[in-house]
């Protein structure tokens, strides 16, 4: 039987540990790759965690969501397989599912890359009516995936981006990645909303990534302030580091053109969720926008797990 090493889940409270395990064999219809790097990305750490939908049932189970491989043909490509784990030297995959990867692709960078932008490409480009030169707000703009959503939507051709985020020396670098504007959420909530309200009260897409109390707060302040009430606002909803849930007045839906709506895996066919990622992976290829990586072996997976990434960086495991 033929071993191979692999990082595996056996316990919700500890990180993935190395052990050698039977290395898979494909069924009709899979094909076995070999595993290049891996993203330790907040989803995959809630996984492995026990906190995530997606999180196994059972354990041991294999760690890791996503992943670049490198294929029978000698091709890489990308793909996700939440629920069954990446961080293996070979895994098995659906060959139809495998976003193609340029050649030439640095595979640490798009495995630190992808995860933190296809929240904001996605929500752009299939969620919302996006239009190039329409404003955008990314609320939460300091974490990895909010940083990326201000250079996602420049280079989706936003004509102005406002970055709001808690995090003032990373709010500070954020003009010299795409924002044209940037707003501190501190805990003075009228200060706050008054920034806010000056800053985004005309835009016409927000991204969310906190949600929670800080949002009923934005959405008070924005609404409050827009001039033209009868202009749509989509405000996306993506990640919720502030709360699972607001309250919201009815008199906010009814005397504004104003949507709410989500997006993430279950609110995103199939079939465009391949098409966008297609173009997500070329795009990072050919050096629109990246996230730094900071590599680990995979001997050194308990370390990786433990290891804070730093604002515009992400763990990954290479292999």
């Amino acid at each position: 039987m033929s071993m191979m090493n692999a990082a595996l889940v056996e316990s919700y409270d500890e990180p993935p540990h190395l052990r050698s395990i039977p290395a898979p064999d494909a069924a009709p219809g899979q094909e076995v790759v070999d595993v290049l790097a891996v993203g330790v990305h907040p989803a995959t750490r809630g996984i492995a965690a026990g906190k995530h939908y997606t999180s196994p049932r059972t354990l041991p189970a294999l760690a890791g969501a996503d992943a670049v491989v490198r294929r029978a043909d000698g091709s890489l490509g990308y793909v996700m397989v939440m629920g069954a784990g990446t961080l293996a030297e070979r895994i098995v995959v659906d060959p139809a599912a495998a976003i193609p990867v340029p050649a030439g692709a640095a595979p640490a960078l798009l495995a630190a890359t992808m995860n933190p932008a296809m929240s904001s490409w996605c929500a752009l480009r299939t969620r919302v009516p996006f239009q190039a030169g329409q404003s955008v707000l990314v609320h939460g703009a300091t974490g990895n995936a909010g940083s990326m959503a201000v250079k996602v939507a420049k280079h989706l051709g936003a004509g102005r981006v406002i970055a709001a985020g808690r995090n003032r020396t990373r709010l500070d670098e954020l003009p010299a990645e795409g924002a044209d504007d940037i707003v501190q959420l501190t805990p003075d909530q009228d200060a706050t909303a008054a920034s806010l309200a000056e800053a985004a009260a005309e835009v016409d897409v927000v991204l969310d990534y906190i949600w929670g109390p800080a949002t009923e707060l934005a959405m008070r302040a924005v609404l409050g302030a827009r001039t033209q009430h009868t202009r749509l606002l989509d405000w996306v909803q993506i990640g919720g580091v502030g709360g699972d849930s607001i309250t919201l007045s009815g008199h906010a839906l009814r005397s504004n053109a104003f949507r709410i709506l989500g997006s993430g895996f279950g609110s995103v066919d199939m079939q465009s969720m391949q098409r966008e990622l297609t173009e997500l992976v070329a795009a990072i290829a050919a050096g629109g926008m990246a996230v730094h990586p900071r590599p680990f072996p995979l001997d050194q997976v308990e370390a990786a797990w433990a290891h804070q990434d730093a604002p515009g960086e992400r763990t990954v495991i290479l292999l």
